[in-house]
């Protein structure tokens, strides 16, 4: 019985798409593996820098909506695979205690509505909680059609939970996935999130906080632009406490109405990454975004971040020995920690020359073009323009 389980388990695996894990941190998500045993599992970086080993699978393969992008979708023509909660339950911690996987990324096919199939989700996780007495990490979906007091059950047991908007608007979504509704079953969950992490207190949440929230969008499928991807985002961290939004670019799956469509670039991914950790954590705003305006899109060949550099501080550079933390996040190659180096360096005297910068880690070649050492630009200067 353990072995066909695994067994399952493994086959479930095997359904799933490889995808970029939606707990890496990085513009550059990490890419899953199988282990030798045949499992789906993704090095992960978790919010809190943190590495983990991560067993992504669903319960059940089995769907009754019909995305047009994707692998389960109803009426594709493939054998489903289904775990019962016990059965995954088990089957995780027999792979946990072989040091294969740390950590549980659980979603499920919906089948028998959104509401069961949440139960059959938190039932699981119920199992690995109060059976097994796991306290690791785990990442539960939201289903589309599930009840309030499902997410709040969810928020108890979880350390991550998450709903696919899939698109940035309702008409987008109508391309994508025409059983799904945008505000009713996708935007309203995260809305119930929200709401309980304001008016509840944090002790009810696992280990005493309420788990974070994620979003992720299929990139590429429906024509939306990185525009309308990112003015979504950014309205739902603003508005939703959304923790952060994953991006996952297109790729046709067969025998699915999107099977001849091209796929998305891979790079096109990266670069909404990149400029999603502008808008979350360098302080910028969607105006400040280089979309080219034919487009809506973001420039591909370059990242956004050093394309602002390059319209804004080329012929106007910053002054190191005076540009606070905002600022000296809008450079090429300076991040928060890089940031708070320079400052408290600072304030141990004035910059002269770029020595300082070396000492500090910085890469000169590449903020040259865009800074001042005491009104003068470093020496080190490249003749063309570093493409990141």
């Amino acid at each position: 019985m353990i072995m066909e389980q695994i067994d399952r388990l493994r086959q479930l695996s095997s359904q799933m798409e490889f995808e970029p894990a939606e707990d890496a941190i990085c513009p550059q998500p990490f890419r899953s593996r199988r282990d030798p045993d045949g499992l789906n599992v993704f090095q992960a970086v978790l919010p809190n820098g943190g590495h983990i080993s991560l067993l992504k699978t669903v319960l059940t393969s089995a769907c009754e909506r019909n995305c047009n992008y994707c692998a389960f979708r109803s009426g594709r023509d493939f054998r489903r695979i289904h775990l019962s909660p016990e059965e995954m339950a088990h089957s995780f911690m027999q792979a946990h205690r072989a040091g294969l996987v740390q950590g549980l990324f659980l979603s499920s096919g919906v089948a028998g509505g959104g509401r069961r199939s949440q139960d059959n989700l938190i039932a699981t996780v119920e199992i690995l909680r109060k059976r097994y007495r796991f306290t690791g990490y785990i990442h539960l979906k939201l289903m589309p059609g599930l009840e309030y007091a499902q997410v709040e059950r969810s928020m108890q047991l979880a350390n991550r939970v998450s709903v696919n908007l899939e698109s940035p608007t309702l008409q987008r979504l109508e391309k994508l996935a025409p059983k799904k509704a945008f505000f009713e079953e996708l935007l309203q969950p995260l809305k119930w999130v929200d709401e309980i992490r304001k008016q509840q207190p944090a002790v009810k949440g696992f280990g005493g906080r309420w788990p974070s929230t994620t979003t992720q969008f299929v990139v590429g499928a429906v024509d939306e632009t990185d525009l309308e991807l990112l003015s979504t985002t950014a309205s739902f961290q603003n508005e939703l406490s959304l923790g952060r939004a994953y991006f996952s670019a297109f790729r046709p799956v067969s025998d699915t109405p999107f099977e001849d469509n091209p796929p998305t670039p891979p790079l096109r991914q990266r670069r909404l990454y990149q400029a999603s950790f502008l808008l979350r954590d360098y302080g910028f705003d969607l105006e400040d975004l280089p979309f080219e305006s034919a487009s809506g899109n973001l420039p591909l060949q370059v990242d956004p971040k050093l394309a602002w550099a390059r319209q804004n501080l080329t012929g106007n550079p910053m002054e190191l020995n005076r540009a606070d933390r905002c600022e000296l996040l809008r450079l090429p190659g300076v991040g928060p920690r890089k940031a708070e180096a320079i400052l408290l360096a600072r304030r141990k005297g004035l910059f002269h020359s770029e020595a300082i910068l070396s000492s500090l880690g910085l890469d000169i070649p590449r903020l040259s073009p865009f800074i001042l050492i005491d009104g003068k630009q470093p020496d080190r200067q490249l003749s063309f323009w570093p493409v990141r």
